[in-house]
């Protein structure tokens, strides 16, 4: 199919398409070509100012969106789900151009937006509080209310999914936003922004600041009328965004970041079955996917063969133009990534891992590299405890249960984690015992948007998806009312 036409480069304030204030634009470049796409107005913080703003006059008391009933509220994502529908062919084309995603991938990744959205428009009339016995004449409630000026700052890997698992939950709660897409995959944003406007939002409830993480992303973090900052991508950035909360206002914060995820085949998996799992667990967008299972734990009885049925499988992946049916993976971000992998590979021969395939670069055009798989790594190498970001498949052996378990949580991070075998004692001692926030037995994938997703220890705070991703934007309020006593 053809790449799609480029409509929208601007900022989106107030519900308006407008040039930054500075006048500076940056260009978004196609990751198969390394050429420009187009050029696109860059937000700092002078445009994160005017967007707040407008965010604050849409959720103070007594505006249109403050009062609007819940179920209208729910019915309004209703109708951004249908547009969001409606465009899903234009959404996932916009995406693949600027992020080198397969077409089919971020297809699929539109229509979980929409079930994102919908699941959350249920939710908008079901949030309320309660009501508590206290002790003497009182009568006590809670009420559920919006947290207030939510910021958000996604990430380039999913871009249309990550912004409708922010959008989702901080609508439905009545809060309204300040979204920052990463600045390599600003294009389906500013779509979705049309659509914000287009199924009849407030003016002020969603506004979209494309720019660089220093400048628009440090803007919204800092910002003393932003009451809350979720944010999706690397631990490293997560950190200073929690950081600039503390020496601002103490905005709550939720971060779902980085990840080293283990993957344990235990000998009495399906042999062919785990294989093809592993493979897509570490290959599936280019390795580019923050739970991916990117340290595969294999048993010792099964894990020659395991390595020669990964090595064929992995020799076997077509990457190429991602547009294309046939094609398994497309390039790389940009880059600087593609050269942070292919350092990578040579941090594993030097550390004594084994170069099984790949580990060079494709062509000279784009950012392609070879699906890679390592043998002969142990858990201790740079390569197994730092979290690569790329199609470079890690194969660690394992004798024991204790030994795996005691390997797969020595790691600073916690997002995910998978187990492969027919034995449900084994199956459940593992997923009871991994520190990580979702894990799954006998796949690699699945979940949901009534699924919650998050990490333990490096890989976050808080929950995205399901009701537990409601908690993180409403604050809870209680009312004490003295009641008169009548005498009889």
């Amino acid at each position: 199919m053809a790449p799609p036409q480029v409509k929208y480069t601007q900022l989106f304030i107030n519900n308006e398409f407008v040039n930054s204030v500075s006048g500076k634009t940056f260009p978004t470049i196609n990751p198969q070509t390394g050429e420009k796409i187009c050029d696109i107005q860059e937000g700092d913080k002078a445009d994160v100012d005017l967007a707040v703003k407008a965010a604050r006059e849409a959720v103070k008391l007594g505006s249109p969106w403050r009062t609007m009933d819940a179920q209208d509220r729910g019915k309004l994502m209703q109708k951004l789900a249908d547009l969001f529908e409606r465009d899903a062919e234009h959404i996932a084309s916009l995406d693949t151009l600027d992020n080198g995603t397969l077409y089919t991938t971020m297809y699929g990744c539109v229509q979980g937006s929409v079930e994102v959205l919908r699941y959350f428009a249920g939710w908008a009339d079901k949030i309320h509080g309660k009501t508590i016995p206290i002790k003497g004449d009182f009568f006590c409630y809670t009420r559920h209310e919006p947290v207030g000026v939510c910021g958000a700052i996604i990430p380039w890997n999913f871009p249309a999914e990550m912004l409708s698992w922010k959008l989702g939950p901080a609508l439905c709660c009545g809060n309204s936003l300040i979204i920052k897409p990463a600045e390599q995959t600003p294009l389906s944003a500013l779509h979705i922004a049309s659509l914000i406007k287009e199924a009849g939002f407030p003016a002020g409830v969603v506004n979209i600041i494309p720019g660089y993480g220093p400048t628009a992303g440090a803007a919204i973090s800092e910002h003393m009328d932003v009451d809350k900052v979720a944010f999706t991508g690397s631990t490293e950035i997560g950190r200073l965004i929690q950081a600039a909360s503390g020496t601002s206002n103490l905005k709550r914060v939720s971060l779902e970041m980085g990840g080293k995820s283990p993957n344990i085949i235990f000998a009495d998996a399906d042999l062919d079955y785990a294989v093809e799992e592993s493979h897509e667990a570490i290959f599936f967008n280019m390795g580019e996917c923050c739970s991916a299972g990117s340290r595969t734990f294999v048993q010792e009885g099964i894990y020659d063969e395991f390595v020669k049925k990964s090595v064929e499988r992995a020799k076997r992946r077509v990457v190429g133009n991602p547009f294309e049916e046939k094609t398994e993976s497309g390039p790389q971000i940009d880059q600087d990534q593609m050269d942070k992998i292919l350092s990578y590979v040579e941090i594993g021969k030097k550390e004594g891992a084994k170069l099984e395939c790949g580990g060079q670069r494709i062509g000279d055009k784009g950012y392609f590299v070879q699906s890679t798989v390592f043998s002969n790594v142990t858990n201790e190498m740079r390569v197994a405890q730092e979290e690569i970001f790329g199609p470079v498949q890690l194969l660690i052996k394992f004798k024991t249960l204790d030994e795996v378990l005691e390997k797969a949580n020595n790691t600073q991070y916690g997002l995910a984690g998978g187990v492969f075998t027919k034995d449900i004692d084994k199956a459940l001692t593992i997923a009871n015992s991994l520190q990580a926030g979702t894990i799954t037995v006998n796949n690699y994938s699945g979940g949901g948007a009534n699924a919650p997703f998050g990490g333990y220890k490096m890989s976050g705070i808080g929950r995205d998806l399901g009701e537990d991703a409601l908690h993180e934007y409403y604050q809870v309020k209680t009312v004490i009312v003295k009641v008169p006593v009548k005498n009889s």
